[in-house]
């Protein structure tokens, strides 16, 4: 016969469950869908902790067509970056949406040609506005891969005043591109929040070339705070500008996520 567990390992034991269970509660998600333009609704997953300290609206790259299913999953891009790392953000004390296409762009080429144009701006501006109502806490736009044209093109046209994000993360910026305006493009020095710009050193994507953020960080003039985290490491599997190369910080998930939400809650 097994000698029974020792009294306060047991205790130790159900006390530890006993604080992970509300832990998860807090975080559980919920499928949010919102009037934006007239005969338009947005729909993206809500999931926050008790007492959020800000909050992100994360916007995935590629076509951006999630596809949000009512149960809470994804036809498209759970594996994007910001998209399977949207716990990770909780768990920082960030409360989090992670938003889809549009109702009336459910379908290719979703956002695509979208993402600079002023329906996607009254679109994030709704978004913005559900989120500080619902939590009362600053609200940043982090984008990543083509999502930063999302990000970046909708802070340069929606001032904080005007409903405008409290703050602007970049992940894996499109720096070039011959098919859309890239950021370094945009018209920066509108942009009067505090920015965060991350990129891997080693990102292979030919729009996202680490050589060139050092131009990104100078367009910012009007950035009350900005700063360029630089990683390295983790593993490139597959396509260069796909989720699982080091342009989605693959292995760095915790480590990336991490810093981000540092910096947001210090600023």
């Amino acid at each position: 016969m097994k000698p029974s567990m020792p009294r306060w390992r047991l205790f130790s034991f159900l006390l530890l469950f006993s604080l992970f269970l509300p832990l998860r509660a807090q975080t559980a998600a919920q499928v949010v869908d919102i009037a934006t333009r007239p005969g338009v609704t947005q729909r993206f997953i809500y999931l926050a902790p008790d007492n959020p300290r800000a909050a992100v609206i994360l916007l995935a790259g590629g076509h951006g067509g999630l596809q949000i299913f009512p149960n809470g999953s994804f036809r498209w891009g759970d594996g994007n970056f910001l998209v399977r790392t949207r716990d990770l953000f909780a768990q920082q004390g960030l409360a989090v949406a992670v938003v889809d296409a549009p109702s009336d762009r459910q379908s290719a080429p979703f956002l695509s040609g979208f993402r600079q144009s002023t329906e996607h701006v009254a679109d994030l501006k709704a978004v913005i506005a559900w989120m500080r109502e619902k939590t009362g806490v600053p609200v940043w736009l982090v984008g990543t891969s083509r999502g930063t044209q999302s990000a970046a093109w909708t802070t340069t046209q929606l001032p904080r005043v005007d409903g405008g994000p409290d703050g602007l993360v970049l992940t894996s910026t499109i720096l070039s591109d011959r098919s859309s305006r890239a950021v370094p493009a945009m018209p920066l020095e509108r942009v009067a929040v505090p920015v965060l710009v991350v990129h891997h050193q080693q990102d292979g994507c030919k729009s996202c070339a680490f050589s060139e953020t050092r131009g990104l960080m100078e367009k910012f003039t009007a950035a009350p705070r900005k700063e360029l985290i630089a990683v390295s490491g983790g593993t490139s599997k597959g396509d260069p500008c796909e989720a699982w190369a080091y342009h989605g910080y693959n292995g760095l998930e915790t480590e990336v996520v991490g810093r981000i939400g540092a910096w947001i809650t210090a600023h």
